[in-house]
């Protein structure tokens, strides 16, 4: 009785823990390519049939990158259409097949340990499978973790998907460095059509520790897949096809009867159908989803994350993978800062200062990188610059994201969202290392100043959009943005409503 009055925060911390597997996913499939993908140029440079290129490397490095695009773009008509459950546990299949494929991608169709042209197509399709899982979590694991939670710790346990990533990063990169163990990276040379010279005591590396890599994603996907078949569909998705009932028990379970009455009748007032058309509530709605997932990655973060080996190696450090593992604890440490502060602070100010933060790191890092004497102030403006966007773009965009769209027009266009989120993943990745390297004149460091000073721009400019168009959502329902953005009289920043002001500024 006592549960069916108040609710049970056990039974919602284990389905929302249950979700953030998928985040934990996220991250792990993103990671693990970093300690494969040596032994996996190395494994291909020996194919008689075709030259494997620093092209084709790079194409197999971020290939999973396409299947993201394609998984997030498509998880809005899935959402939609199956469910966020069934979408999840396709999600979770999806990270299975990926990971027993990436390790043995000759299965059924090539000999074993026998690269060529066609086997490396077969890896990059496996790897697209993974990314269309990872496109799907990415999208529908903040939505149903948002779907079930409270309005008043919705903001905390959103947050807890972005330390999942954070974490599955982590946890990947000692998982390869485990896997590892004394075999030392092979040592690549083109010779000429591209043979390669190989450390004898790297050739483990090449032939199997790449496998054992990739293969290791099965073990966390699969306990996902298994798992994500136990947690309840959301009570949004099951109110908008007709199943109350059904709504009206896991709200009771999450939330206690009284309060599960009033969230259904609320729920049952905006969903009067179960889709409207994507721009029913105005261009302004759309706008700010998307250019909150497009300045999560145009202030640079993943230059930073992916490239963090190289950029303290060309700072002259010894050990860069030390400070590597040290900055991804720290970013561990401020991402559990902005899970215990949003629902205290709000989204804006987080947002607001994580950009002006990082707008200071990276001026500090365009000012002092390659000056002589300078190599610690530039370690720790990069480490200001990544704490900064752990406690605000990271998770809070995501928070946004999952509540800031209506119930009706939710499924679409979160997924139109997150699909900018990974195009602008992919040209930011891809276009650090050109940028990164340009000289006007011989040997200078105008490609370094320029990259972090043009990233230092864009985060200035973060910090404007958020503070004049993006309105907070702490403490409001998922309903409450339904009736935000068809106020008529509203504009971002400012107004009325409801007797609830939505203030400039934070």
């Amino acid at each position: 009785m006592r549960q069916e009055q108040l609710g049970s925060k056990a039974y919602l911390f284990s389905i929302v823990l249950v979700a953030v597997l998928g985040g934990l996913l996220f991250g792990y499939d993103t990671a693990v390519i970093s300690g494969a993908e040596k032994g996996l140029q190395a494994f291909f440079m020996e194919a008689q049939d075709f030259k494997y290129t620093d092209g084709w490397h790079g194409f197999t490095s971020a290939s999973a990158l396409i299947g993201c695009i394609i998984g997030s773009g498509l998880s809005g008509l899935l959402a939609t259409r199956w469910g966020r459950k069934r979408s999840l546990i396709l999600a979770g299949v999806l990270f299975f097949v990926s990971a027993l494929g990436s390790a043995r991608p000759e299965f059924l169709f090539f000999n074993y340990g026998e690269p060529s042209y066609s086997l490396l197509i077969m890896f990059n399709f496996y790897r697209i499978i993974g990314g269309i899982g990872v496109g799907l979590a990415s999208a529908i694991c903040p939505m149903y973790i948002s779907e079930v939670a409270p309005s008043n710790i919705r903001g905390m346990l959103v947050s807890c998907n972005q330390f999942a990533i954070i974490f599955g990063q982590l946890v990947v990169y000692f998982v390869n460095f485990f896997i590892l163990g004394d075999h030392l990276q092979p040592l690549v040379e083109e010779m000429g059509r591209g043979l390669m010279a190989i450390n004898p005591a790297a050739q483990w590396t090449v032939t199997t520790g790449w496998r054992y890599m990739f293969g290791s994603e099965a073990v966390p996907a699969g306990l996902f897949a298994l798992l994500i078949c136990f947690v309840p569909e959301t009570p949004r998705y099951l109110v908008s096809v007709g199943q109350d009932s059904k709504a009206l028990h896991v709200l009771t379970k999450i939330n206690g009867l009284e309060r599960a009455q009033t969230v259904l009748a609320s729920i049952k007032e905006t969903l009067v159908a179960k889709t409207e058309p994507l721009f029913s509530y105005g261009h302004m709605c759309i706008f700010v989803g998307i250019m909150l997932s497009v300045f999560q990655q145009a202030v640079g973060i993943n230059a930073v994350l992916y490239y963090a080996p190289r950029i303290f190696g060309d700072m002259g450090m010894q050990n860069p993978m030390v400070i590597t593992v040290l900055m991804g604890f720290i970013n561990i440490l401020f991402t559990l800062v902005a899970i215990f502060t949003v629902e205290m602070w709000g989204r804006k100010p987080l947002l607001i200062w994580g950009s002006l933060g990082m707008a200071v790191g990276a001026f500090g890092v365009a000012i002092t990188f390659g000056q002589a004497g300078m190599e610690v102030v530039t370690a720790v403006s990069i480490m200001v610059y990544s704490a900064s966007f752990m406690f605000s773009w990271g998770p809070i965009c995501w928070v946004l994201i999952a509540e800031i769209f209506p119930n009706t027009i939710r499924g679409a266009a979160v997924a139109i969202a997150v699909a900018f989120q990974w195009i602008f993943n992919f040209i930011v990745s891809s276009t650090f290392v050109p940028m990164f390297n340009m000289h006007l004149t011989e040997g200078d460091n105008f490609g370094h100043w320029f990259t972090y000073g043009l990233y230092g721009v864009i985060c200035v400019i973060a910090a404007l959009f958020v503070w004049r168009l993006v309105p907070e959502t702490k403490g409001k329902t998922l309903e409450d943005m339904t009736k935000l953005w068809r106020w008529k009289g509203y504009v971002p920043g400012e107004g009325v409503h409801e007797g609830k002001e939505y203030s400039r500024g934070v």
